[in-house]
């Protein structure tokens, strides 16, 4: 066995014992179904960022599709929503001009949104409407400028940060390897993120998508993926942590999914065959929810 894999396999065995220490023996498993994606902008984005290009507003609903003769559709088939859309060049999601829609969708369900930069003013907004938060935290400038084009810094992901965690509960998301597929500032992010303080942690890992100016790049090596989580839950004993929907499909999936529940994170979206018979040898029992996993 070569050094980086016994070191691994050290690590993961060392988290799975700091978790057990904090936690009960069981796992959530997630299976979003009645969660909706909503894009409040359709498929229109300004910023057309490197690892998306505005991909992924394609598979969600537009405000008009949950709409009946101009009113909110009666017959939902959903529990709660994912707010999103396209950002404006200045790197936010525009719902303040759909306050109405989102008002009357709050009376039937619970809201999960992704605001991106906003300011004070937008911010207070949020109180009262949003029951929680998923906030992309990145800590390193250079990969702000070069995947999403922005001038702001990792001072302003912290200002907004902290002026969101004043009105409604936050649950930060990491993609590691967002850059490209290379490490840019994710254990900065950790370090600012337990200085600002949270309740939870999702992890997602960079996808190489069609289409995209990150096409033809890869995701980061799975077993060094595994390492920074098995450190984070050393890191974090006793604060929740998921694998979000965001990571490689395939065999990348089926071993990360596997370690993610040896290494002891709390909840998993969609987890492989594998991933559910590890938490069974584990005798962790799964707990399975239908909703997003900031929920």
């Amino acid at each position: 066995m070569e050094s980086g894999e016994l070191e691994t396999k050290v690590l993961i065995r060392c988290a799975w014992e700091a978790r057990k220490k904090h936690f009960a023996d069981e796992i959530w498993f997630d299976f979003p179904s009645l969660t909706e994606s909503i894009t409040l902008t359709g498929q229109a984005c300004a910023l057309n960022c490197a690892h998306c290009g505005g991909h992924y507003l394609k598979g969600m609903r537009s405000v008009s599709e949950i709409k009946i003769d101009g009113s909110l559709d009666s017959n939902l088939t959903f529990r709660s929503a994912l707010v999103s859309g396209g950002c404006t060049f200045e790197g936010k999601v525009p719902f303040e001009e759909h306050l109405e829609f989102l008002y009357n969708l709050k009376q039937s369900v619970r809201l999960n949104f992704h605001v991106g930069l906003l300011d004070g003013k937008e911010i207070s907004l949020l109180k009262g409407l949003a029951d929680v938060v998923s906030f992309d935290f990145v800590a390193d400038r250079e990969t702000i400028q070069e995947v999403y084009g922005l001038k702001q810094g990792p001072e302003d992901y912290r200002r907004v940060y902290l002026g969101l965690q004043e009105v409604v509960p936050v649950i930060p998301h990491l993609t590691l390897g967002l850059r490209g597929g290379e490490w840019g500032g994710e254990e900065r992010a950790l370090d600012a993120l337990q200085e600002l303080g949270f309740t939870g942690l999702v992890f997602n890992v960079f996808i190489p998508t069609p289409g995209t100016r990150y096409a033809l790049r890869q995701p980061l090596p799975v077993e060094e993926v595994v390492r920074f989580l098995a450190k984070a839950r050393l890191r974090f004993p006793d604060v929740p942590l998921a694998l979000g929907c965001m990571r490689p499909k395939g065999k990348y999936r089926q071993i990360l999914d596997e370690a993610a529940v040896s290494l002891g994170l709390n909840r998993l979206v969609m987890p492989t065959p594998r991933a559910r018979r590890r938490a069974e040898e584990l005798g962790l029992r799964v707990i399975k929810g239908e909703e997003c996993c900031a929920l």
